[in-house]
């Protein structure tokens, strides 16, 4: 129980803000693959595989919302103050975090150089959703608290593309919630919510419903891509990854305060090391776990 609420709670961290995706965070951990097969099970698989699923994915949620709650009330607001040291962190952990996937997969990948045409395609999509990025950060201006059934829609729809990005490595859910100009709306009314404000449950009970489709639909996708074709998916993961850098550069334009774009000047070297050595320890947490689970 303790091992899948630092896992969800890592990866609610990720989710939480633009740049980083919890995906990453579960594939570092050396989950990914049963966190999609769960996934795909708790909808489409057996009684007893769904079971299974429920357990794993419930303690997941736990954790992850432990996580969730944590940054929408607490860390939020060091993000808007501290961008640039978040960013170096965040830069931190994604650079060192490739050699670890690239080492994990390397039977995968090896051998197949002329599938690193799909990590060019990661790459290109990561930079092409973040050059749409709304420079003021909100994006439309959206109010979420007045109902009406265009905006039910237009929230339902971008709850279910968003969540697929969520679950995928190297691209983050909350830039695309940035992109569609919901990102700061639902992040303030789960905030109203948890400050027992409950004129904005409707709305966050769509999004919800939204996610979840999106996550119905695009799972069996994703768990056929990683078992058939999981060379060209591994190299779709790492370009993913590597075009999450320039999203994490760009970050400090998402804010609600829009901030100049992270330069040498404003890199924090001390946090980029931060941003490594949480790889390192997540690695070894890792192995702890996976001690634990051939126990």
């Amino acid at each position: 129980m303790l091992i899948s609420l630092i896992r969800g709670f890592c990866m609610a961290l990720a989710d939480s803000v633009p740049g980083v995706s919890g995906g990453t965070v579960a594939f570092l951990l050396g989950f990914y693959d049963k966190f999609i097969q769960s996934l795909n099970d708790i909808f489409l698989g057996k009684k007893q595989e769904r079971i299974e699923a429920f357990k794993f994915l419930a303690k997941l949620l736990v954790g992850w919302l432990i996580g969730f709650c944590s940054a929408v009330l607490v860390l939020t607001s060091v993000f808007e103050s501290h961008i640039y040291a978040i960013s170096s962190l965040f830069l931190g952990f994604i650079i060192f975090a490739i050699p670890y996937v690239i080492a994990e997969e390397k039977e995968t990948i090896k051998g197949h150089w002329w599938h690193l045409i799909f990590a060019v395609i990661g790459i290109a999509v990561v930079v092409v959703i973040s050059l749409l990025n709304p420079a003021t950060g909100s994006g439309l201006k959206i109010d979420v608290g007045s109902l009406n059934p265009g905006l039910i829609i237009y929230v339902f729809v971008a709850a279910a593309i968003a969540i697929t990005a969520m679950i995928l490595p190297g691209i983050s859910g909350s830039t695309l919630l940035l992109i569609f100009g919901l990102y700061v709306p639902i992040i303030s009314a789960i905030k109203e919510v948890l400050h027992f404000n409950f004129e904005y449950v409707p709305i966050l009970i769509v999004f919800a419903i939204g996610m979840a489709v999106g996550i119905l639909s695009m799972i069996r996708l994703l768990r056929m891509a990683l078992k058939k074709f999981r060379s060209q998916t591994i190299y779709l993961i790492i370009g993913l990854m590597i075009g999450s850098l320039y999203a994490i550069v760009q970050g400090p334009t998402t804010l609600d305060n829009p901030q100049p774009p992270m330069t040498v000047s404003t890199f924090s070297i001390l946090f980029f090391i931060i941003g490594g050595i949480i790889i390192v320890g997540l690695q070894m947490l890792r192995k702890v776990i996976e001690k634990n689970d051939n126990m």
